[in-house]
């Protein structure tokens, strides 16, 4: 029989009040599993108490410590030390449930899914437990862009609670930092159409006396920014083509009365506002070539990694 290695990735900033018993939970559900706690530049007990309790359980892994701040560096330092079979993604602060972490890795076990995603929303635990509610603007914001542009249904865009397969782990560029991973690894996702299944978890806000790194403010702006991204980079035709069709409208706004004028006398007398929408004309035709050279490229970039995919083994 082939024995499944699996990996229980814990990023842990700060996490003293609940990091223990996070470990506990986990090690009781999958004693078998490694468990590896990514200190995330912490400045309490969060180390300490995640090495000790490794080696009272006893289990398997260990505390790997990224210096550099953000849960995308933490999840990157992991995804590059660590090798296993299924890799188990979870928040260590005790607001995923433990004992569902075999509903999450089953589909990966039987080779039905390459990502599966613990799901806070469908059963509406995300929306009575957390108490922000800008977050939850932000996370339909976003969930609602990225099944429209990728004509998917999925309920939890951010969740935090995740299984994956080797072949995606191994296939994954961590370009961002913090926490914005989620939204990237669903969009990595959908985008090389690795296959994605949700099971509904439920959710249960921190305890008291721990307090949540997320800033409504800053990462609100983030959602903003992300949205944006989303269509810099993986929509780049529709991006550059909204701009370009705005700075085409507005060259024909500017340039309506100078048209004009040279219909009615013959001569400019407006060159200001001639030079003005030319120009607006030549970067909406300018940003239209951009988005059209950045979308071939984005098509040969998905080529390229399909035929990476056939060369790797299951």
């Amino acid at each position: 029989m082939i024995s499944i290695k699996t990996a229980i990735i814990l990023p842990a900033y700060n996490e003293e009040l609940t990091i223990e018993k996070t470990i506990r939970a986990f090690h009781e559900e999958v004693p078998t599993a490694d468990i590896y706690v990514i200190n995330n530049a912490s400045v309490d007990a969060t180390e300490e108490l995640a090495t000790r309790t490794l080696k009272e359980l006893p289990c398997g892994g260990r505390v790997i410590n990224e210096n550099r701040k953000g849960k995308g560096n933490a999840v990157r330092r992991a995804f590059l030390e660590i090798d296993a079979d299924i890799y188990v993604m979870s928040d260590a602060d005790m607001t995923y449930p433990a004992n569902r972490i075999h509903d999450l890795i089953k589909p990966i076990q039987d080779g039905t899914a390459d990502v599966v995603v613990g799901d806070r929303h469908s059963a509406g635990h995300y929306a009575s437990e957390n108490k922000r509610a800008l977050h939850n603007f932000g996370n339909h914001l976003v969930k609602n862009m990225v099944n429209k542009l990728f004509n998917a249904n999925l309920a939890d865009i951010m969740s935090g609670y995740r299984a994956f397969n080797k072949k995606f782990v191994k296939t994954y560029p961590i370009l961002v930092e913090e926490f914005e991973i989620e939204t990237d690894m669903t969009l990595h996702t959908l985008d090389k159409r690795f296959r994605i299944l949700e099971m509904p978890v439920e959710y249960q806000d921190r305890p008291e006396g721990s307090e949540s790194k997320l800033n409504t403010i800053k990462d609100g702006t983030k959602v903003i920014f992300t949205i944006f991204r989303i269509l810099r980079y993986y929509r780049p035709l529709m991006f550059f083509g909204i701009i370009s069709v705005l700075l085409a409208t507005l060259g024909i706004v500017f340039g309506y009365h100078v048209v004009e004028e040279w219909v009615r006398d013959g001569t400019v007398n407006h060159l200001p506002l001639a030079v003005l929408a030319t120009g607006l004309e030549l970067l909406a035709a300018l940003s239209l070539a951009v988005g059209l050279i950045l979308d071939s490229i984005i098509h040969l970039d998905k080529n390229a990694f399909e035929l990476e995919l056939l060369k790797r083994k299951k």
